[in-house]
């Protein structure tokens, strides 16, 4: 097992299992951010929030989640560096356009751009709704529930610069979603041109689900508090 876990196919295995791992998680923050859109009072996002801030499965969860990320990352940078080590010199570059997407061929630089974006989504909201706190958690709380909500949206409205980041890593993870989801199930075992075919379909249906969402949320609170 550990012979194999070593191997390139293991690595790649593992990056792969981790990746599909926090695919889960994203499409269920992206449920839980939803709630934005739906209820501008904002009694519906902060339930949610407060729900998986206290539920105890979700506190679970957590650190498996970071130990996800941290694989993720880690195994990414090793196969990176492994294939620039093993690339031929002089490798023709016009073939490997002809035979592979851009996505493909720049996962670790788009995986830059999404860990940039995660590292100042952690800062500005879950760092202070987890442990800081910010005044405008404590603004209009209602039964004990701080007002994550305001927090978001207030972010949002007053500076563009956080609206035009989220966009920005949203198409990146996009991008990054459409090459991993399909490639992961590849290194799974779903590997004939037939399966190939239904998860490049798959990848690119969750690939606009997801950037597509995740970059709505903050334009459409900044355009509305505009209207």
């Amino acid at each position: 097992m550990l012979k194999f876990l070593n191997s390139s196919i293991g690595k790649k295995f593992l990056m792969s299992l981790s990746g599909l791992f926090l695919l889960t998680f994203l499409l269920v923050h992206l449920i839980l951010n939803s709630f934005i859109l739906f209820d501008s009072s904002g009694a519906l996002f902060n339930q949610a929030a407060h729900f998986m801030a206290t539920n105890p499965i979700i506190k679970v969860v957590e650190p498996v989640l970071a130990i996800g990320f941290i694989l993720h990352i880690f195994y990414a940078i090793i196969l990176t560096l492994h294939n620039l080590t093993t690339r031929p010199v002089g490798y023709d570059k016009q073939k490997l356009g002809h035979s592979s997407s851009w996505s493909s061929r720049n996962m670790f630089i788009l995986g830059l751009v999404v860990l940039t974006f995660l590292v100042i989504h952690v800062a500005n909201f879950f760092w202070k709704i987890k442990f800081t706190g910010d005044e405008l958690l404590e603004h209009g709380v209602v039964d004990g529930v701080e007002n994550a909500y305001l927090l978001v949206t207030t972010f949002f409205i007053d500076w563009w610069w956080i609206v035009i980041t989220y966009v920005i890593g949203s198409i990146a993870l996009g991008l990054h979603l459409f090459h991993s989801v399909w490639s992961a199930f590849q290194t799974l075992g779903f590997s004939n041109q037939l399966w190939r075919r239904r998860l490049t379909l798959i990848a690119l249906v969750v690939s606009i689900v997801i950037a597509g969402g995740f970059a709505l949320i903050p334009l459409w609170v900044k355009i509305s508090s505009m209207l």
